[in-house]
């Protein structure tokens, strides 16, 4: 048995995430009654994100990359990074993230420490995701509008996706933040099975990918 760190903080090759194929699932237990209505709960309160990398394979060479990769994480035992090529902004994929994307707190005058989310939807039928893998450098944050300092007046960690201010913010004053992120993911089959013949041919390998839980 292997006792270590059970992420990698790498990404796997964009290029190749680009051409992937997934997205969010959901888990619903569904009960059809007698009268034909139906009972829906929800089993999950987050989605949970499953891709095929296949899709994105332009050549051997990208294949020989992806092997490496899968043999580095030990397949399924270490986690990694992913950019998900549908979402992996506070905004729209076609616009460039700015500092009042997402709201992510109010200040209480004493709380120095506030988690990135992203939102979907709006009112009582919208959805909060917390993201806990930032790209650090993209990070921007605002207090009332009011842009911050990276460094000299907030810190990003990560691996977390937490902002810590080194002045807690007013109570009251809105806190909001734009970014780049990461679905950490793991590899999902414990074997890459690749016919070489097939990948000749056309055939896309599957490589599948399932997100984990912060």
């Amino acid at each position: 048995m292997t006792l270590s760190p059970a992420f990698h903080e790498v990404r796997f090759p964009v290029d190749i995430s680009l051409g992937s194929s997934g997205g969010p699932e959901r888990s619903t237990e569904i009960v059809t009654l007698g009268s034909g209505h139906e009972q829906r709960n929800q089993r999950w309160s987050l989605s949970r994100r499953k891709f095929d990398a296949g899709y994105g394979f332009k050549g051997l060479d990208a294949l020989h990359d992806v092997i490496a990769f899968f043999e580095a994480r030990r397949g399924p035992l270490f986690g990694f990074r992913f950019r998900d090529p549908l979402d992996w902004k506070s905004c729209n994929p076609s616009q460039t993230p700015d500092v009042s994307d997402q709201q992510i707190g109010i200040g209480t005058g004493d709380e120095f420490q506030f988690q990135l989310i992203k939102s979907y939807g709006e009112g009582e039928n919208g959805h909060t995701r917390p993201i806990s893998k930032p790209v650090a450098d993209t990070v921007r944050v605002a207090v009332d509008g009011q842009e911050q300092v990276l460094q000299s007046e907030f810190v990003v960690d990560p691996t977390s996706g937490s902002i810590s201010f080194v002045t807690p913010p007013v109570a009251g004053a809105l806190i909001t933040a734009g970014f780049d992120f990461d679905v950490p993911v793991r590899f999902l089959s414990e074997q890459l099975s690749v016919n070489l013949d097939a990948f000749a041919a056309g055939q896309v390998p599957n490589i599948s990918l399932i997100e984990v839980r912060p």
